[in-house]
């Protein structure tokens, strides 16, 4: 009930907001702009929330608890609240302000942290030949493009060649060109879905990045010049907005943005349907019912290339079969927003195992329906609650284990056709995400910490079974068909898992609900995927606030965090099992081994967060002034380390020239000839004439009159402010002598 309340409230407000707007674009119909439409549409003040509440209705409210009150406020800012309205604004209002007090504080210290670790990422030289890169694509969030791929890759630098998929003759960028906007335009008009840029994520040098990797500067709309210090820049960009981020609460004030996922999927465009990994169970009504999360549809053009892949939700119901086709606008897949079904594959008779009244089920009335009903609960012992399907013999013929929190939807000896709903979930209310998911999400992400309820991830690709419980924890065996290959993971109770016994499941693919661990998913996926987690995560936070950054300056930052490696085998190297080294003298040592003919160290990358980063630096003055004084600076006479001074921070400390801009070593270490004008060439009267005048006994000052008694010609006049513009007269003493 209370989720179906807010749904209606949610839509009827956004209904409210969408006329409002129409009204004002239209302007009653008049030739002229409205001014508040034109403000706020521009983005110079005010966005389309505050402008809903001034004129259309209040909407619902939050709590200070995150939970939204049922009742909204129906009266504008316009038509003023009443004593109640007015008493439940001032929760958002309070809350606002006492946010911005509080994080305030946070947002530069987190700017602090990103200036430290990345302040050494300068651009170092134009290109080093490096094509090693990333991909961009456009990202959707249900059917609305939220950034295009013209805004992910303009301004970037490619790392292949990219011809048209129209007419493969024609090339659009060349191998390590710069994608301009037009570029960027017509590989967007042609249909190329993703493009590989050069990136600082895939750097080699040791320190620094080229500028090819960086690609434009966002500030001059033109290339990144050598010695421009991009860290800071990219330190900056981020932590800026993060002291935004603490007072965007303060303008929505606590207005809930429960914001349910459509419950369907359009089809962008027409084509094919093709099934692809999912498990299908057909209703007596003949509907197809997904069973398991892994699945997708992809849509065929005529050639049967892929167009685009869906996602599909477990127990959507399927309007297209495997191989139909589809138009344009078309629904694909329907499902329920407030539930999570767990269904049956097989016809049979209900049978129930391990559904203790009491102990591991609870009995109660559920209001929305009038119906009691069965709701598993947390339990301490070895029991596993199941939903078992028995054939007319009583054989078992498949079984469902119902997570904690979920309700059991038929009864003992039903008797149930395939597709029936055995017991459903219920999706988590929406609470309102406020932006203390902002901040510390975004310092979070950074210091790349575990989650506390960290989801467990699949480490290979294989069948899902369970093989009963150890020490209280269920066990979970995925199993690959082909190698048979086994990798058990303990699965807590309370713990829902996401997927059925049987289900095909992919490397790195969620088993449980719960956070994703980035250290897990480095181990498992590698470097290149966590690079897309976080970025994808960081810019989410962002975007849920309306604030856009660039790719690249979350690229610096990441770059910096994956900067080491951890030693598996030292092989024929000087390194020590276990040893944490530098990425750059890891890969350099392997080079000279492979020369000599011997045998290569081997290592694991390392995600390091970024205030661990900053400490491991090679400088120990800069890691000094940064945290932990006397920890660093007692290592660092323990080792006897020596500081090269490369950084800024520790020339800054030292009163050195900092290593950027025209300070860069290449620029400083120049010597600078100026050469000689040009000889004139003259007749050789001229050239005596000139000769005489260059020659005068007695060295002229301004100010002590003039030697000659005659005043000089205008000739003479133009010759000697000639020879002094230049710096260089074009007879020297020597020869006048």
């Amino acid at each position: 009930r209370y989720n179906k309340i807010i749904d209606i409230w949610t839509g009827t407000t956004d209904e409210i907001a969408k006329a409002v707007f129409d009204e004002l674009q239209h302007n009653g119909g008049k030739d002229s702009v409205n001014p508040v439409y034109l403000m706020m549409d521009s983005g110079a003040r005010g966005n389309k929330q505050q402008v809903r509440q001034l004129c259309g209705t209040r909407g619902l409210m939050a709590k200070p608890s995150g939970e939204i009150i049922e009742r909204p406020i129906l009266s504008s800012f316009r038509e003023g609240l009443s004593v109640l309205e007015y008493f439940i604004s001032t929760h958002g209002a309070r809350k606002g302000l006492a946010d911005t007090a509080l994080k305030t504080a946070d947002a530069g210290y987190l700017t602090r942290k990103l200036c430290d670790v990345a302040m050494d990422c300068i651009i170092e030289e134009s290109d080093d030949g490096n094509r090693d890169g990333v991909w961009k694509y456009a990202i959707y969030e249900g059917d609305d493009e939220i950034v295009s791929l013209y805004d992910r890759i303009v301004g970037r630098c490619s790392s292949n060649d990219i011809k048209n998929p129209l007419s493969p003759d024609e090339m659009l960028v060349g191998n390590g060109e710069l994608i301009t906007e037009e570029i960027a335009s017509k590989i967007e008009e042609v249909g190329v879905e993703r493009v590989r840029v050069l990136s600082s994520l895939t750097s080699r040098k040791k320190v620094g990045i080229t500028a090819l990797e960086y690609g434009i500067n966002p500030a001059t709309s033109s290339m990144v010049e050598r010695g421009s210090s991009v860290g800071i820049v990219a330190a900056q960009s981020i932590g800026e907005p993060g002291t935004q981020l603490t007072m965007r609460t303060f303008h929505i004030g606590g207005i809930a943005s429960g914001v349910l996922k459509n419950p369907e999927i359009k089809i962008r465009t027409g084509g094919k349907v093709k099934y692809k990994g999912l498990r299908i169970v057909q209703t007596a009504e003949g509907a197809n019912i997904v069973l398991n999360k892994t699945g997708s549809v992809q849509i065929l053009d005529a050639d049967d290339r892929e167009i685009e892949i869906y996602k599909i939700v477990v127990g959507s119901l399927l309007t297209k079969g495997d191989g139909e086709a589809i138009k344009k606008g078309e629904v694909l897949a329907m499902w329920d927003p407030h539930n999570i079904p767990i269904l049956s594959e097989k016809a049979g008779r209900i049978g129930f195992s391990d559904m203790i009244p009491g102990v591991t089920v609870k009995r109660e009335l559920d209001e929305s329906t009038g119906r009691i009903a069965t709701i598993v609960i947390e339990h301490k012992d070895d029991l596993n609650p199941q939903v078992e399907i028995l054939d007319d013999s009583g054989k078992m013929i498949a079984t469902y284990a119902i997570p904690t929190g979920a309700q059991v939807a038929v009864n003992e000896d039903d008797e149930i056709a395939p597709g029936s709903m055995l017991a459903k979930t219920p999706r988590q209310a929406s609470k309102t995400q406020d932006i203390t998911g902002g901040l510390p999400r975004v310092a979070e992400l950074f210091e790349a910490r575990r989650p506390k309820e960290a989801a467990e991830m699949a480490k290979i690709d294989g069948l899902v079974s369970l093989d009963g419980t150890v020490r209280g924890k269920k066990k979970l065996l995925v199993t690959d068909p082909e190698t048979d290959q086994e990798e058990a993971h303990l699965i807590p109770h309370g713990k829902q898992l996401t997927v059925q016994v049987g289900d095909l499941v992919h490397k790195g693919q969620n088993l449980t609900d719960g956070g994703a661990d980035p250290h897990e998913i480095l181990e498992i996926l590698g470097p290149s995927a966590v690079q897309d987690y976080l970025i994808a995560e960081i810019q989410k936070v962002y975007r849920l606030q309306g604030v856009t950054i660039n790719d690249k300056h979350i690229e610096v930052i990441i770059s910096q965090m994956l900067k080491k490696v951890r030693i598996t085998d030292p092989g024929d190297s000087e390194f020590f099992w276990g040893e944490q080294v530098d990425r750059y003298e890891f890969m350099t040592a392997n080079d000279e081994i492979d020369e000599a003919g011997g045998k290569p160290a081997e290592g694991e990358p390392v995600l390091l967060g970024i205030t661990k980063a900053s400490i491991e630096t090679e400088s120990f003055i800069s890691a000094a002034s940064f945290q932990e004084t006397t920890r660093v600076l007692t290592d660092a006479s323990t080792l006897g380390k020596s500081d090269e001074l490369k950084g800024f921070k520790e020339n800054v400390i030292m009163g050195h020239l900092i290593p950027a801009g025209t300070g860069l070593p290449a620029y400083r270490n120049l010597r600078i000839d100026t050469l000689g004008a040009e000889m004139e060439k003259l007749s050789l009267e001229e050239a005596s004439e000139r000769i005489e005048g260059v020659s005068t006994p007695a060295p002229e000052f301004p100010g002590e009159g003039s030697t000659k008694s005659d005043e000089p010609s205008s000739e003479d006049a133009d010759v000697s402010s000639a020879t002094n513009e230049s710096g260089d007269s074009e007879v020297s003493e020597e020869e006048t002598g």
